[in-house]
């Protein structure tokens, strides 16, 4: 019985995007050596994005309403052409060894593997945050068909058994904010969603936790 070798997987990098015109350009081109197909999904932006994204070429683009972070990976994740997808948002940038590293996996994929988490450097107007739970590592790399996402309004995760995780020793780096304005406009909408989020899972507050 001779046994066949696993085939090499191709890879589709999917970007969700809205309104990141100035963002967008070095995000695709840190993610073409790597690509097997750019899906670009996009949620209504309105500031030329997708005007840059039509220049540059070689990416595909599906546009739809934004509901919540969940909802929209798992109405674009499916669309991939590939069965392997690495998530890159639109401020983030792929490095050399987090692409060579998942070429290795692709090369040879693991059946016992459905998803893969990826570690971060984020970097606040320019500078690198070395201490915060910023660069908390996520599910980044997954299959297609094997992963969806728990409904929440920021911050989704994929829900994968730990026992069928692996995990990539390269970073993607975070250009999260550029201006003190940026910061605070994100995290009042930020911190609304997840109040949100909470109270959907009937967890409640008071004086206290307010104060807090």
């Amino acid at each position: 019985c001779i046994m066949k070798a696993p085939m090499s997987e191709r890879l589709t990098v999917l970007i969700p995007c809205k309104d990141e015109r100035k963002n967008i350009r070095l995000c695709i081109e840190s993610v073409r050596a790597i690509a097997d197909e750019i899906l670009l999904a996009d949620s209504g932006s309105t500031d030329g994005t997708l005007e840059i994204v039509r220049q540059m070429g070689g990416c595909r683009i599906i546009e739809r309403e934004y509901i919540n972070h969940g909802d929209f990976l798992d109405w674009a994740v499916p669309q991939a052409k590939y069965r392997w997808v690495l998530v890159v948002d639109a401020d983030e940038r792929l490095t050399e060894r987090l692409a060579r590293e998942i070429k290795q996996v692709l090369a040879r994929p693991p059946d016992e593997i459905d998803a893969y988490w990826v570690s971060f450097q984020c970097f606040f107007m320019g500078h690198p945050v070395r201490f915060s739970r910023w660069n908390t590592p996520a599910l980044r790399l997954v299959h297609r068909d094997r992963c969806r996402n728990r409904q929440c309004r920021v911050h989704p995760e994929f829900l994968v058994p730990r026992e069928r995780t692996g995990k990539l020793s390269g970073k993607l780096l975070h250009y999260s904010f550029w201006t003190y304005n940026e910061y605070f406009r994100k995290y009042e909408k930020y911190t609304q969603w997840v109040a949100e989020d909470r109270w959907d899972r009937g967890k409640r507050t008071g004086v206290f936790g307010l104060l807090v």
